[in-house]
């Protein structure tokens, strides 16, 4: 199993003066703990206008901040929104290589779409073509990052010409790619296309053995055709986390701020929304009530709360039972709602002490074992695959000389 740490840089209001600044320097703080501690990936979203819920806009600067400030952990794109509207492929695969480049190879590449009217329609997206149109430009950036130069395409989304798409990654082909994942329906697309699913739905083990079940069969059938020049065969899932040895306090600490997470995206959904005027913590404040006693009650009554909110020894069982799921990588949202950056890093350094170290010496024999059985599923998958020839030289098109700079020339020369 392995295990990351996931962030939406979530501030809810009211706001103080340099609260946002805060927000960004502790994340970086939490994702330097975590790569001494010996988690395995770093993952950052990209939301836009999404007040309160997230502020990560720019994740390819946070993830160049982390990479810099990191030696060992894995920095993750979970997701890159990958519609030309939101961001040019071309400039994508560029960032990309750029970004692996200075990590000394440690990029993860999921792709994403977008699910709110205020991202979609601040970009001018339509709804209905999210889909088909981040997986063409999935498709385009993987070439961009493996062809040179790349032949040039003409597409739904965007068209662009023949251009050597600089600089190329450090892995080879390019770095793992993943997909964003919410039900079983957006599981199958992942598994087709071979790419990793990250699954951010909160789902108990017995759906994820569901989730794993239905992915993994895609990923060993003939339905299987890469949109990269690989196959990640991967399956991730997001789970709160709040890790205390006394299992109120962990509740305390933790629940309100995953039941925040819950209800800001199903609100941002479903909700009309002024922007500039949010009142997103104000109003779950107000839905949820005083709950955190109610619900320690309940957990004292348990054996276990296995949740992901809880003692060492409630979280080991809740990891356990993903494993034996078929789960790949459990991430870890830590860093949601009102929780507090220094319980943050003690959840952290206490799983890392008393839960991690068992998990991790199981790594490399499960891994291995996975990869001798998937070896033929993943050749069959690559053999289906659509690869563009490389261009000849004669069919590389010539880009001819400026206008601009001829009559730049022209106006140069001495008059007579």
């Amino acid at each position: 199993m392995r295990f990351g740490v996931f962030y939406e840089l979530q501030l809810p209001k009211p706001w103080g003066p340099g609260d946002e600044a805060r927000l960004f320097h502790e994340a970086l703080q939490q994702v330097v703990l975590a790569d001494r501690l010996g988690y395995d990936f770093a993952w950052e979203v990209e939301h836009h206008f999404l007040e309160e819920y997230s502020h990560s806009s720019a994740p390819e600067v946070f993830l160049s901040a982390a990479a810099a400030l990191t030696k060992r952990i894995r920095v993750g794109h979970g997701i890159r929104q990958v519609i030309p509207n939101y961001n040019h492929p071309a400039r994508t695969a560029e960032a990309l290589a750029t970004l692996d480049i200075l990590s000394n190879g440690r990029l993860e590449f999921g792709i994403g779409e977008g699910a709110t009217r205020l991202e979609l329609g601040g970009f001018g997206i339509p709804a209905k073509e999210k889909r088909a149109l981040a997986l063409e430009a999935g498709g385009a950036i993987a070439d961009m990052m493996v062809m040179e130069p790349y032949p040039g395409f003409e597409g739904r989304g965007f068209p662009m010409p023949c251009r050597n798409v600089l600089p190329k990654p450090m892995q080879s082909p390019h770095p793992p790619m993943w997909m964003a994942c919410t039900n079983r329906d957006t599981i199958k697309v992942a598994a087709q296309n071979g790419l990793g699913a990250l699954a951010f739905s909160f789902v108990d083990p017995a759906e994820a053995r569901n989730w794993a079940q239905i992915y993994y069969d895609i990923i060993r059938s003939d339905q299987c055709v890469p949109l990269g020049h690989s196959v990640n065969a991967n399956l991730a899932m997001v789970s709160n986390f709040s890790v205390h040895r006394d299992r109120a306090e962990a509740i305390r600490r933790g629940q309100e701020g995953f039941e925040f997470f819950s209800y800001a995206i199903n609100a941002l959904v479903a909700h009309d929304v002024r922007p500039g005027r949010s009142t997103l913590f104000e109003d779950f404040q107000k839905a949820r009530g005083a709950r955190d006693e109610e619900i320690i009650a309940a957990a004292r009554m348990a054996e276990r709360n296995a949740n992901g909110i809880g003692t060492p020894d409630d979280i080991r069982d809740h990891i356990r039972a993903f494993q034996e799921a078929g789960v790949d990588q459990v991430i870890f949202l830590q860093q949601c709602g009102r929780n507090r950056h220094d319980q943050i890093c003690e959840s952290l350094e206490l799983f890392a002490a008393e839960v991690m170290p068992e998990f991790a010496a199981e790594v490399a024999a499960r891994e291995a074992r996975k990869a001798a059985e998937l070896e033929p599923f993943i050749a069959a998958a690559m053999a289906r695959k659509p690869v563009r020839p490389p261009m000849a030289d004669a069919d590389i098109p010539v880009v001819k000389a400026s206008v601009v700079r001829a009559q730049v020339n022209e106006a140069a020369q001495p008059a007579n």
